[in-house]
């Protein structure tokens, strides 16, 4: 398996992590978070996320990506600059060639710890045993973004062992069974 790339997206703050998962263990190549400052205009802000975005994917050469999907937010305002982070991110990945899949925060949580309505002080503590480093992965953005990518690294795993000549990839669906 290849380098996996989770995103955490947002207009303030994309977290991005990179994992290499072999040897039956997660490594942790790189994580950090592309901020945009709240005075710039709405074009400018997501025009320097894709440019950012790009150069991680330049960088990092990921196979795959694990994005994190939009949780309905009890005020419609707030959720409308994160779609449009989202657009930019799925666009750049697109035009990568990166194949993404998208998950809900509950099920990162459950993927990381089993439990979809999990603290983030949980998931970050199970990050930090699962990456094997000292220190629980900072900031939150990015830690979010390395479970986004464990997440997918898992989902993987279980299209290849439910799928194993035609594995789904980035939220595809299995081989139908005739009835």
């Amino acid at each position: 398996m290849s380098l996996i790339l989770g995103i955490d997206p947002g207009l303030a703050h994309t977290g991005w992590g990179v994992i290499d998962p072999r040897d039956n263990r997660y490594h942790l190549v790189g994580h950090g978070v592309i901020s945009t400052a709240a005075g710039m205009a709405p074009g400018a802000r997501l025009d320097r996320l894709y440019t950012e975005v790009t150069a991680v994917l330049e960088k990092y050469h990921p196979a795959e990506a694990g994005v994190e999907n939009l949780y309905f937010a009890k005020n419609a305002t707030s959720a409308i600059p994160v779609a449009q982070a989202r657009g930019v991110v799925l666009l750049a990945l697109e035009r990568a060639g990166v194949r993404a899949a998208e998950y809900t925060p509950q099920a990162i949580k459950q993927a990381i710890v089993g439990q979809g309505r999990a603290e983030k002080s949980q998931v970050q503590a199970l990050l930090r045993v699962l990456l094997g480093i000292r220190e629980v992965p900072a900031p939150d953005h990015a830690a979010d973004a390395l479970a986004a990518a464990v997440c997918h690294i898992h989902n993987l795993g279980f299209a290849e062992r439910a799928f194993p000549t035609t594995a789904p990839r980035g939220g595809e669906r299995g081989p139908e069974t005739a009835g």
